[in-house]
């Protein structure tokens, strides 16, 4: 008897506008140990350097969050944001000085001038991906197909309506996820056991649905189901119970632009 995994299609409703990201005033904190070999400037340069990251850093959440609050479908079908940097175009020293407590400590308390840069995502990498059918009646099987331009590892996902993500590969059975270059790959693969069957939501009443597949390929394996994300082999999870676009958007911020590349596919379900 074959396992069967459900993809339930959610419809996604029109996104009114993208937000757009301006630059933002971000205090930021730093703070640097004096060592014995340390000399004055060097523990100074080292306390606003580390309030300078945390500014970025900052600042880098409140473009993403932004954009995810404005439009959070928009966000599962373009992962540029995930790429975002933060660059300080204006600072100005608040504070600076000894810790009262420690005596070695210095602390500096800066204001920064934030504005969001997008590198080019890919650097290199690049991956196609298209699906065995567009338009799908329910029940029909939906095959992916997949292919990279270099030997990476490959994240098949399910982003629903709400921003929930289901984690299609790897998964308990298929724990391998690394992807040769240029060889054309199926999912499920042929003679697998595994089948992926497009279905309405049990209470979904409209005639027709949307459904993305994104695929990410990252130059080295990186564990995305500590976020939340869980497995889909047998079955699919709503925002309650599995992560959701936002953590992946926070996971892949913390990858170098040109260590990763995505695709998406979009089809619609009729009854």
């Amino acid at each position: 008897m074959k396992k069967i995994l459900t993809l339930f299609i959610l419809f996604i409703f029109p996104v009114v506008g993208l937000a757009s990201e301006k630059p933002v005033w971000i205090a930021g904190e730093g703070e640097s140990y004096q060592g014995e070999m340390d000399t004055l400037k060097k523990v100074k340069d080292r306390a606003r350097r580390n309030a300078q990251s945390k500014a970025v850093e900052m600042a880098v959440g409140t473009f993403i969050k932004s954009h995810t609050l404005v439009s959070n479908s928009q966000v599962a079908e373009d992962l540029i944001y995930a790429a975002v940097r933060g660059k300080i175009t204006k600072e100005e020293v608040l504070s600076a000085g000894w810790d009262t407590k420690e005596r070695n400590l210095y602390k500096v308390k800066i204001k920064a001038l934030v504005e969001p840069v997008y590198p080019e995502e890919g650097g290199g990498l690049s991956a196609k991906l298209h699906l065995s059918k567009t338009n799908l009646m329910e029940g029909e099987d939906v095959k992916i197909f997949y292919s990279v331009n270099k030997d990476d590892y490959i994240y098949i996902f399910s982003v629903a309506a709400d921003g929930s993500v289901t984690l299609l590969l790897p998964n308990a059975n298929m724990p391998n996820n690394f992807t040769r270059t240029e060889k054309a790959h199926q999912f499920p693969p042929i003679d697998s056991r595994i089948q992926l069957k497009a279905m309405f939501l049990p209470d979904y009443k409209g005639t027709a649905a949307e459904e993305r597949i994104k695929i990410v390929a990252t130059r080295n394996k990186e564990d995305l189901l500590p976020l939340g994300f869980k497995e889909g082999v047998f079955q699919v999870y709503d925002e309650k119970s599995t992560g959701m676009i936002g953590d992946l958007v926070r996971k892949l911020n913390q990858i170098e632009p040109t260590d990763w590349t995505e695709a998406t596919s979009v089809y619609i379900l009729r009854r």
